[in-house]
């Protein structure tokens, strides 16, 4: 997958849909994050190669988790280790449970504790009609969406400790619901959730539990899954689709000591789209 690391000299933002933008040139990193340690689950383009960049360039190491693309892993490997940091590839599928247990003793062994969870992988099936929804979608979007969330949360948090973050990837679409995107929209709903329960259930460790609710972001998930992208991101206040390099700053801001007295909160990268929570 072909990403661009700064910006067109020409514009703020490089054109739309061409390839998306992993890191502005001019990101300057400050060690937020030094000597940190943070796992990226579909950290392997999009959003998720985005915060591993900003995260190396902010002096953390990083371990990324990702299903099939070894091209595009490795490419998230290459532009964190050009930052001069570790980055750790995991591949497989986080709903399977052998596989959240091997991620678990593969990070033990490596780093024995863990400072950041980003929990951002995805899946989305587009359907105009919800009699097009079968079973077999809806319990695919679940499983990958939210229920090994849920699962592989509970077990990172055993090599977590005070000061430790969990950051999870939302979305717009959880405030405002999505006609084609049902069961994707649901999950993202669930997600909401499960930041704010989980975040009251450990405040007393000092733990925080934080999300991202991004609306229209150009990654391959969009140019994989949407037949027509030509209208994508153009139904919001600033008329155009967002860029990983404009979204994965505010996953810096909730890792870092920044944030510190930040938790059960979502912070919403849209475009303008006025949504409620």
């Amino acid at each position: 997958m072909k990403t661009q690391n700064q910006s067109d000299s020409k514009s703020e933002v490089p054109e739309e849909g061409l390839y998306p933008e992993i890191i502005r040139e001019n990101y300057r990193g400050s060690d937020k994050l030094k000597g940190k340690k943070a796992l990226i689950s579909g950290g392997d383009s999009g959003i998720g190669q985005a915060v591993a960049v900003h995260y190396a360039r902010e002096g953390a190491d990083v371990a990324i988790i990702y299903k099939e693309s070894d091209d595009d892993a490795k490419e998230t490997q290459r532009l964190v280790e050009k930052e001069g940091k570790n980055c750790l590839l995991l591949k497989g599928d986080l709903s399977d449970k052998s596989f959240r247990k091997e991620c678990i003793d593969e990070i033990k062994k490596e780093w024995k504790s863990l400072d950041i969870l980003v929990n951002n992988a995805g899946i989305q099936y587009p359907k105009d009609d919800i009699e097009n929804i079968s079973d077999e979608q809806i319990h695919k979007t679940f499983d990958t969406n939210i229920i090994s969330m849920i699962s592989f949360t509970r077990d990172c948090l055993k090599m977590m400790g005070s000061g430790s973050r969990v950051i999870c990837t939302t979305s717009v679409t959880a405030y405002r619901g999505s006609d084609h995107l049902i069961d994707y929209s649901s999950t993202k709903g669930a997600i909401a959730t499960f930041i704010r329960s989980l975040a009251t259930n450990i405040a007393e460790k000092n733990i925080l539990v934080n999300g991202v609710a991004p609306g229209p972001i150009w990654t391959p998930l969009v140019k994989e899954t949407f037949d027509d992208v030509s209208d994508f991101g153009k139904d919001n206040p600033m008329k155009r689709a967002g860029q990983p390099s404009e979204v994965a700053p505010a996953y810096v801001f909730l890792a870092s000591q920044d944030s510190s007295f930040i938790t059960g909160e979502i912070i919403h990268i849209n475009g303008g789209d006025f949504v409620g929570g």
